[in-house]
């Protein structure tokens, strides 16, 4: 008699969602040897050009499998989606390169997969066994019963064995393929925050379910009260705080403004903070974080006030800490669900480059510049992009990654350097603690954005914008974080395309956010994936660039555009 079969009880680790990307190839049962042995060897070589090249969220590489089975029909269809089901693909690309019956061969596969499966058809634009006929034919066919699917029409040699595709082909294929590996990767993870509504602002609130339905991440919520008893009690390693303490006492030096005994004890608190939420993320395998602090914890007097939690939020958002190099968590002050988002997403994208969370403070135009610069005996360089349109100083108390402190590539020591950690505002944070300063350097190239939430549509849209910081002449940056909160960490954000007038009109919220080396199209291919509406308003950006925008989707334009086919996406879930 068969018996259920018990998984074992002895798991202590818990193994992450890691999605495994399956390449494969439509076939047609008459083409020759020759032609079917090509096929193979051009599978094989977009699955090593995915392997070597796309990361999981973490910085890890994503697992590649590929079948040299063709699938010319229905058989051969259910072979090779067992095989990518057993190897845990959820992530599809084909790589036709002759003609092939979609509905016989990769409608028969995707129908065995869960239906918002991406799925990514890269093809050379060939002549003799023309892959790219059969790719429009399964593209249409796609979109005609509604189902998302992107076409990557690239180059690769027409005739030889062992044709490679041209690296504008491949780049395409990547940033596809980062998205899609970003998308399913956080299925199912959870983030965790700390507190509850952020200071009250709505723009920041934990949408909970839209969360879970659009982009399958839960929210786990805390009190801060378990993180005020944990630190009451000590409940965290008090030989590692040492270690931290001296880490930051190293680095900084006088740059840590202590000026008596209970200085030094509030500040260790605000790092027992860190370690206590560190441990509390990774208990719960969490992927992010966030930890509200204002009123209740650090400035309300009707309690007791704690210390705040700027330095933490820092480390989090860090790609180190006293123990060496770390994957950045990325983590939001003041509870900002929305900005926690945006951050776990623009790092994931990039395979785990540190985020940034800023307030959206003062937008300087170009003539408010020109006074300030006169005033402090300054001339704005007239070639500098930020001197002719203007900039944002982008600064808050908390959150600020470290890395953002230096150019990329910099040592610990070079990024620490450039940091200092000031008491906090007492007026504000009569808890005290130290703030985390620093300015910024410029040439740092990204997408500066946010996240926001409608409940009109009930989908999540993103403002964004290619954006690149600003390298201002000392005297003047330093009138510029002197015109804000002098002591918080400064970034000067120069977007590429919104005029100063659009950016200080049209921001969802009073936070945003920037990630280096994230490519446009990658994150144009995440915002199709998680159906995520795009909004980039800017009078400036064309429509549609090419060689910087990835191709739209067929299913949008048969749809009435972008914007519509996303809205009836949403209705038709």
């Amino acid at each position: 008699m068969p018996k259920a079969l018990a998984l074992s009880e002895n798991v202590t680790k818990v193994e992450q969602n890691a999605p495994v990307i399956g390449v494969f190839v439509a076939g047609d049962p008459r083409i020759d040897a020759a032609s079917r042995k090509r096929c193979q060897n051009i599978v094989r070589m977009a699955a090593d050009i995915l392997a070597e090249r796309v990361k999981l969220p973490d910085g890890s590489p994503v697992k590649v499998v590929y079948a040299p089975i063709l699938v010319d029909g229905e058989k051969q269809a259910d072979i090779v989606a067992k095989q990518f089901q057993d190897a845990g693909v959820k992530v599809l690309v084909c790589t036709p390169d002759t003609w092939a019956f979609p509905q016989l061969s990769v409608i028969s596969l995707l129908q065995q997969f869960p239906p918002d499966t991406p799925i990514n058809f890269t093809c050379g634009n060939s002549g003799p066994k023309p892959g790219v006929v059969f790719s429009h034919a399964v593209n249409g066919a796609l979109a005609q019963y509604g189902r998302l699917a992107h076409l990557n029409v690239g180059t690769w040699p027409d005739t030889g064995m062992e044709p490679v595709m041209t690296e504008s082909t491949a780049q395409a294929l990547v940033d596809w393929a980062f998205a899609a590996v970003t998308t399913q990767a956080l299925k199912g993870r959870r983030v965790v925050v700390f507190g509850h509504d952020s200071m009250g602002m709505e723009t920041a609130l934990a949408h909970v379910i839209p969360t879970r339905h659009q982009f399958g991440i839960e929210i786990t919520r805390l009190d801060m009260k378990l993180l005020a008893d944990m630190i009451a009690k000590k409940a965290y390693d008090q030989k590692e705080l040492k270690a931290l303490r001296g880490f930051i006492d190293k680095h900084l030096g006088k740059r840590l403004e202590i000026r008596d005994e209970a200085d030094s004890e509030r500040f260790n608190q605000s790092l027992a903070l860190y370690l206590i939420m560190r441990d509390l993320l990774a208990d719960l395998n969490a992927v992010g974080g966030g930890f509200m602090s204002q009123l209740e914890w650090g400035s309300d007097l009707r309690g007791i006030p704690l210390p705040v939690a700027d330095v933490a939020e820092s480390l989090f958002n860090s790609t180190f800490d006293h123990n060496g190099k770390k994957v950045p968590v990325p983590f939001a002050t003041e509870a900002d669900v929305q900005g926690l988002l945006t951050m776990l997403f623009f790092s994931a994208l990039t395979g785990g480059n540190p985020p940034l969370f800023m307030d959206f403070r003062k937008v300087w135009e170009r003539w408010e510049l020109e006074e300030l610069a006169k005033k402090v005996g300054v001339k704005l360089p007239a070639k500098e992009l930020w001197a002719q349109k203007g900039l944002v100083d982008g600064d808050n108390s908390g959150s600020a990654s470290l890395d953002w402190a230096a150019k990329p590539g910099a040592s610990i020591a070079e990024i620490m350097k450039n940091v200092s950690m000031p008491l906090a505002d007492e007026g504000y944070f009569p808890g005290l603690g130290n703030s985390v300063t620093f300015v910024s350097p410029g040439g740092l190239k990204g997408i500066a954005g946010r996240l926001m939430y409608s409940s009109l549509s009930g989908v999540f849209s993103l403002s964004w914008d290619e954006a690149e910081t600003a390298e201002v002449p000392p005297k003047l940056a330093k009138a510029l974080c002197e015109a804000t909160t002098s002591t918080w960490p400064h970034t000067f954000v120069v977007p590429k395309y919104a005029s100063m007038y659009e950016y200080k009109h049209y921001p969802p919220a009073n936070h945003f956010h920037m990630i280096q080396d994230l490519p446009v199209a990658r994150l144009e291919y995440w915002m199709d994936l998680n159906n995520v509406l795009s909004q980039a308003p800017w009078a400036a950006r064309p429509k549609f660039i090419e060689g910087v925008d990835r191709p739209i989707p067929l299913l949008y334009l048969a749809n009435g555009g972008e914007d519509n086919a996303k809205l009836m996406l949403a209705r038709r879930k």
